[in-house]
């Protein structure tokens, strides 16, 4: 055997002596205690349970406001459109954020057009705010309107 190669041997082997008599090291993943981790934010519709009177309008175009009242229940929300029937929503929460998607209904803002509405809702104090969007049964190139929704609590 070369020096080289004796070398070589009596380091790992000296290495090797080491690691097998160290004492092992304090793992670094120790856990924080339930107190000190934040929860992530989560919404019910018990917590917006009421009605809010709620506006939508436009991102771009016309910026006529649709407004409408939403009776919101611990399990259901209801549209209440002007002039047509209450309109059921299928609402759905996740997070901070409540879901409603509603339709195929008549359109408020189009005439004898039929529309169907997604909606995502966060309470930010004591307002609803969020997007909808609207999709139109139409071959037309603007068959999905986005809108900045608003809503406020009735007293």
């Amino acid at each position: 055997m070369n020096k080289t190669m004796r070398l070589c041997l009596v380091i790992a082997t000296g290495l090797l002596i080491v690691a097998c008599t160290s004492e092992p090291a304090e793992e670094a993943t120790e856990e924080l205690p339930a107190d000190t981790v934040a929860a992530a934010p989560t919404i019910s519709l018990a917590d917006v349970a009421g009605t809010w009177d709620m506006r939508s309008v436009p991102v771009s175009g016309d910026t006529t406001a649709t407004v409408y009242q939403a009776i919101v229940t611990a399990d259901g929300w209801t549209m209440m459109l002007p002039d047509r029937d209450p309109l059921e929503g299928i609402v759905t929460t996740s997070g901070d954020s409540i879901m409603v998607d509603a339709g195929p209904f008549e359109s408020v803002r189009r005439d004898g057009v039929m529309v169907t509405t997604h909606a995502v809702y966060r309470l930010e104090g004591d307002r609803l705010v969020g997007m909808t969007y609207a999709h139109y049964e139409t071959s037309e190139a603007d068959s999905v309107l986005e809108l900045a929704t608003e809503g406020t609590r009735t007293p």
